[in-house]
């Protein structure tokens, strides 16, 4: 039970970490140097703990060289996965930059734990399993994309609407792909570190090291891509919350390193979903973080307790 709810914890964060990087990326003029900045202020924080830890910020060569090559990569997909969502936004539209990612993420957990990928708990896939994910994802498709359907049905969707969530590109598949792409990725970073904590013997050790290796990442793209700085001084557009993300983004990375051993990599990523989806509405229902208030309504709802089934079904039965 405590793992389901550190689970539903770190993933009501996940979208107040990104409106806050959003007004973030908004003050510096750069997505790539706001994910800088969160990263570094997440690295050092995991830093701090670590050493609080008593364990070293530094690891063996000769460690490092006798361990498969992907334990250290959970930190490079993870700036992919969130560098796949800055690229998909504008070709896909916002609901589409979230289900596919998601049928990703939901793909990807199934096939870790069925096979036992990555030294992950096996979980088999089963008739009942496989329902399970799917109401998840049609819980997730409803509560993101349903007011826009019942809009559109209904003839109140203006054409701006229409337009995102309908793109028109000649490789549209090519990047709906990539989105489940992404997705999978960011299911096997879920994974990577959560035996990466069981390796090192320190979960908070395994964060760090996946928090530096996302940081080395980007400080490379920032080199090679040289984006302009433009800070805005306007405290309307810097408020002190704005340098928090990356201390929500280490949580979520610490707590995924917890959640892997003890109820599998597809669990997890389940249960951070529905995290996720009750964090997006708290936003728009109150307006949180300077957010445009959306009231929410009972289709969204109905939505997340769909989800809550499918989870049921994948847990209990």
């Amino acid at each position: 039970m405590l793992a389901i709810l550190i689970g539903l914890v770190i993933g009501i964060g996940l979208p107040m970490q990104t409106s806050i990087n959003s007004r973030l990326r908004a003050a510096v003029g750069s997505p790539f140097l706001a994910s800088l900045v969160s990263f570094g202020i997440g690295t050092v924080f995991l830093a701090v703990m670590t050493l609080l830890d008593h364990r070293s910020l530094l690891i063996g060569g000769s460690f490092i060289s006798n361990r498969p090559f992907w334990l250290w990569l959970g930190g490079l997909l993870g700036v992919i996965y969130l560098t796949g969502n800055i690229i998909l936004f504008p070709k896909l539209g916002s609901v589409q930059t979230v289900i596919f990612p998601v049928l990703g993420q939901i793909l990807a957990g199934i096939m870790i734990d069925d096979l036992g990928l990555f030294y992950s708990p096996v979980s088999r896939l089963t008739v009942v399993r496989g329902l399970g994910a799917l109401l998840v994802l049609l819980g997730v498709t409803v509560t993101v994309a349903g007011n826009s359907w019942v809009e559109r049905i209904t003839g109140q969707a203006g054409l701006e609407t229409v337009e995102e969530q309908s793109p028109q590109t000649a490789h549209l598949m090519l990047w709906r792909l990539f989105g489940v792409l992404a997705g999978m990725l960011s299911a096997t970073q879920t994974a990577v570190n959560g035996h990466l904590g069981e390796v090192l013997g320190s979960k908070i050790q395994a964060a760090y090291v996946s928090f530096l290796v996302g940081t080395i990442t980007l400080i490379v793209i920032v080199f090679v891509l040289r984006p302009k700085l433009q800070f805005q001084r306007d405290s309307g557009h810097t408020p002190w919350w704005m340098w928090i993300g990356g201390l929500l983004g280490a949580l979520f990375v610490l707590g995924n390193v917890y959640l892997v051993p003890i109820i599998g990599t597809g669990f997890a990523v389940i249960i951070v979903l529905i995290g996720l989806m009750i964090g997006s509405l708290l936003i728009d229902q109150f307006g949180w973080l300077s957010s445009d208030k959306n009231p929410v309504t009972l289709l969204q709802v109905g939505g997340l307790l769909i989800m809550i089934i499918g989870v049921m079904i994948i847990r209990i039965l």
